[in-house]
């Protein structure tokens, strides 16, 4: 009994182990991907403004802007009840501080988790939905958020923030033992 026992606790130890190395390395990213939308997932605002976190995610969207590889922006996030406004609505005001135009931005407020970001999304796109976007997100974020748009019918394409406030290991464990259990939560509840 002991023995399978240890060997259960064992291949558990291994899964995990491998989901969170699958989940660290993220999905295979040239640098090239290009989108008609890229969507941004939200994050925290503190006040009306983006939290660091958030802000990473936004000067990402504005660069692929920028840069035309992609044609508009969708910010995605609703409102804690703590907060001034939306985090959509933040990220809007954001993005065209840093030279997105008001009429390349989408915006989905009502969604509090990643599975309503991308659904909602999905929602605000209606038919472009099956064209290519950009999901952009944190690097420990992104197998997650790739599923999660697939299954809503996205032909998803990887663009992870280049940068990310999750440095030290004392953040990034955290985050990644967080997504190992979420996207757990998604294979085996699809939500």
């Amino acid at each position: 009994m002991k023995r399978r026992l240890a060997f259960a606790a064992g291949a558990i130890v291994l899964w995990l182990g491998a989901v969170a190395a699958w989940i660290a390395v993220g999905p295979a990213v040239t640098g090239k991907e290009r989108g008609e939308t890229a969507i941004v997932m939200g994050a925290a605002v503190i006040g009306d403004k983006p939290s660091p976190v958030f802000a990473a995610r936004l000067d990402h969207a504005a660069r692929l802007y920028r840069e035309g590889r992609t044609a508009r922006v969708l910010v995605t996030g609703g409102r804690s009840p703590e907060d001034g406004v939306s985090e959509a609505a933040a990220g809007s005001v954001w993005l065209q501080a840093h030279g997105v135009p008001a009429a390349a931005i989408l915006i989905e407020d009502r969604s509090r988790t990643t599975r309503q970001n991308l659904a909602n999304a999905a929602r605000v796109l209606g038919t472009r939905r099956g064209k290519p976007v950009l999901i952009v997100s944190d690097p420990l974020h992104m197998r997650r958020a790739m599923a999660m748009a697939a299954a809503e019918g996205f032909d998803p394409q990887p663009s992870p923030t280049p940068t990310t406030r999750y440095r030290s290991l004392g953040t990034q464990v955290p985050f990644l033992a967080r997504e190992v259990w979420f996207m757990h939560v998604f294979w085996l509840t699809g939500m």
